[in-house]
């Protein structure tokens, strides 16, 4: 049977990739709730149809907003967060507006009309590992957050648990390694080295290039998100990766081979305070207790796509640049 979704942040990169999946293996409706910032867009839902979907402009950390859409819904799919390290280093207050209070706000109405609730984590909660560490992080790593971002959003993860002990909330938690694939905002790693090859510009890599991240396609992150709120265990926690470790100075050679660029033609500029080393993903509960499995295994074939879709789809991402180079120059990045 069909269900009608909640999903905050519907109109940013992860949301609305899984807007757009939902509308692809389901028969659900979506209500879209969206505070349109800067990283959200009308744009990244273009496409779905208009009888299925709609849009709600508003804040999560507004009651009076998020009450009534929790109430008609069959479950609450949260997304919605202020997300970008470099952000939340410059200016840390909207981080814990969004990402608390409005986890906060959104729960209370979860609880009050009984509706199920799935939310949306970073595995930058767990802090970083060192680069020769063969360890992954699992479900039972501790929490060690480096920057306001990643602790908003381990504050996040920990109201919601708290919800479920305390009051019943039907919630379960979701960690996911680093995304990549269409209608990412520009400021972001890959998006930003793609676009600016496409202007002409160098790729810019922070320090030597030597962080590891492990990388996701969209797409994959969003099949185990509705794996998850469909066969879940209430209360549970799972970690969402595709065995995708790159450096980041791997990732932006291959985006320079890809564009036709010899491998080497970028430069270095200064890294950013507190920058995690590495990060990785074991998802292995989820694949063994939920039996998922990524479908983009190949990462070059996945970021091929990816650079295509920049180059085809210029007009979606054009009138973020400019200002999103203006506000890295100041920094010198």
């Amino acid at each position: 049977m069909s269900r009608h979704l909640l999903v905050t942040g519907g109109a940013g990169f992860i949301g609305s990739d899984f807007v757009h999946y939902v509308m692809a293996h389901t028969d659900d409706t979506v209500t879209v709730l969206d505070k349109l910032t800067y990283a959200g867009s009308r744009e990244s839902l273009a496409g779905v149809p208009s009888g299925r979907v709609r849009l709600v402009v508003g804040d999560i950390a507004d009651a009076a907003t998020v009450e009534p859409l929790v109430a008609e819904a069959d479950a609450v799919v949260h997304y919605a967060a202020e997300s970008h390290n470099d952000n939340s280093l410059d200016d840390p207050s909207p981080f814990l507006t969004t990402n608390l209070i409005g986890t906060f706000t959104l729960l209370e109405a979860a609880r009050k009309h009984g509706t199920r609730f799935h939310h949306i984590s970073t595995d930058e909660v767990y802090g970083d590992l060192a680069l020769d560490d063969p360890e992954r992080f699992t479900e039972s790593t501790p929490y060690n957050p480096s920057s306001p971002y990643s602790a908003t959003k381990a504050g996040s993860d920990l109201l919601v648990r708290a919800w479920v002990r305390s009051f019943g909330v039907q919630a379960t938690l979701s960690n996911c390694s680093n995304n990549y694939g269409p209608r990412q905002h520009v400021e972001k790693f890959i998006p930003r080295q793609i676009t600016n090859l496409i202007d002409g510009i160098r790729p810019r890599l922070y320090g030597a290039g030597q962080n590891v991240r492990d990388w996701i396609h969209a797409d994959d992150h969003s099949s185990a998100v509705l794996t998850i709120l469909d066969r879940g265990t209430i209360g549970e926690t799972y970690l969402i990766g595709a065995d995708g470790e790159k450096s980041n100075k791997e990732v932006v050679e291959l985006i320079l081979d890809l564009m036709g660029r010899e491998s080497t033609d970028y430069e270095h500029v200064t890294d950013r305070p507190g920058h995690d080393l590495r990060y990785a993903i074991d998802s292995t509960r989820l694949r063994t207790e939920l039996d998922w499995q990524p479908s983009f295994r190949d990462f070059e074939a996945g970021l091929a796509a990816t650079v295509a879709w920049y180059r085809e789809n210029e007009d979606w991402w054009r009138p973020q640049k400019a200002a999103t180079e203006a506000k890295y120059a100041k920094v010198g990045q």
